[in-house]
């Protein structure tokens, strides 16, 4: 089982930048995949980027590639999410997720979800 609390969300202006943090507790996070998703009100909940557990490679919704920079620090088990040039269209809430320990980041299901941190752009 892992507990998995994000934060840093807030209130920007469009193009401004901020910091999320996932901060992970109960399971083997330095071998766990861990990914970055959002839900806008009304619509799906949306694939943002994540990294794998070895490596630290990366890869990006369309939407975000070039904007959002996905890191993770094993020592103090936490995955950020760097985001800049911020939009009114990045407006969510958005929730880390893990797969399980040695999983691929290509395939396989998450397993674990945060509560979410809103993030709000305004124009």
């Amino acid at each position: 089982q892992v507990q998995l609390v994000e934060s840093g969300g807030g209130l920007v202006q469009a193009g401004g930048s901020l910091r999320l943090s996932c901060a992970a507790s109960g399971r083997t996070f330095n071998k766990s995949p861990m990914g970055w998703f959002r839900q806008a009100p009304g619509e799906e909940r949306e694939f943002v980027g994540a990294i794998s557990w070895s490596l630290n490679i990366t890869t990006y919704a369309d939407s975000v590639k070039g904007r959002y920079t996905i890191s993770r620090d094993n020592a103090k088990n936490t995955v950020y999410l760097q985001m800049n040039s911020l939009k009114p269209e990045d407006t969510a809430v958005y929730v880390c997720a893990a797969k399980a320990p040695y999983s691929s980041i290509w395939s396989g299901e998450y397993d674990a979800w945060g509560q979410g941190t809103q993030v709000t752009v305004s124009s």
